[in-house]
């Protein structure tokens, strides 16, 4: 009995030697194995949620996107003597919109970002609207947060994010231009999901808002939602051909009101 002991103790030792070797290899290779991917809450909207899923970086190292026009606002430098400098800001509207074709020889800089929601143009308004000393800012955002494209999105709370930038303007001697959200249509194939993820009707109080707004602050509206509208309450067809961005015969309608705008600014 005391050799069959001592006999299964020396075979419990060799298995031992043997397994702890094993699962020591498992622990290393379970610890080198990639952690999942975090998982993005759906939104419904099978290309919407792969664009959040693409952006999960943008979301977490640089939200506001500060990095965009960090060189060029550097570059950029104060406005020279007598310059009536004017900054559009906004999302992907803004973004496309080629200034430079539409108002020759003005003063006018673009800081549009594609996708982006109010917090988000929020976070870089010093950098890239109060650093630049800029007569006037032109601001064009919300329908990205309608369609969430940064979470859901309350329409007191886009609302909000909307004041805080014209009241930081303000703080800083900056004229303030707040624009009218835009229709949306769904008259062709790659406009339906746009459309479906801008409520009419969110569309509508918020620019209610954003009108009620301007007239108490004593700053600028323009209604670009009205010059683009069609009878059914969407935007004309030949105006955007994705149902959300103007192509360049919707730039030429809300041109001239833009600009009326900003000459009632300066005013």
């Amino acid at each position: 009995p005391r050799e069959y002991k001592m006999k299964s103790f020396r075979d419990s030792r060799k298995l031992g030697s043997f397994l702890i070797p094993f699962f020591l290899l498992a622990a290393t290779a379970l610890a080198q194995e990639p952690a999942p991917a975090p998982a993005i809450p759906t939104t419904g909207f099978a290309g919407l949620d792969q664009y959040r899923a693409r952006r999960i970086a943008v979301f977490t190292d640089d939200y506001g996107q500060l990095a965009r026009y960090r060189d060029a606002d550097a570059a950029l430098g104060p406005p020279a003597a007598g310059e009536n400098r004017v900054v559009f800001y906004g999302d992907s509207i803004t973004d496309i919109w080629k200034l430079a074709d539409f108002f020759p020889g003005k003063a006018y800089v673009n800081r549009g970002i594609g996708g982006q929601t109010t917090p988000q143009m929020l976070v870089r308004f010093r950098q890239d609207v109060i650093n630049l000393q800029p007569k006037v800012v032109i601001i064009l955002a919300g329908t990205n947060d309608i369609a969430g494209n940064t979470g859901p999105m309350r329409n007191e709370d886009i609302e909000g994010n909307l004041a805080s930038m014209a009241e930081l303007a303000r703080v800083h001697g900056i004229r303030v231009v707040l624009c009218s959200i835009m229709p949306v249509h769904n008259y062709t194939e790659k406009s339906k999901d746009f459309f479906a993820q801008r409520s009419q009707s969110r569309i509508l109080a918020l620019n209610e808002w954003i009108k009620d707004y301007s007239a108490k602050n004593n700053m600028v509206y323009v209604d670009y939602f009205s010059a683009l509208v069609d009878d059914k309450g969407m935007m004309k067809k030949e105006l955007a051909d994705d149902g959300l961005h103007p192509n360049p015969a919707g730039f030429k309608v809300i041109a001239p009101l833009a600009e009326a705008g900003i000459e009632k600014a300066l005013k």
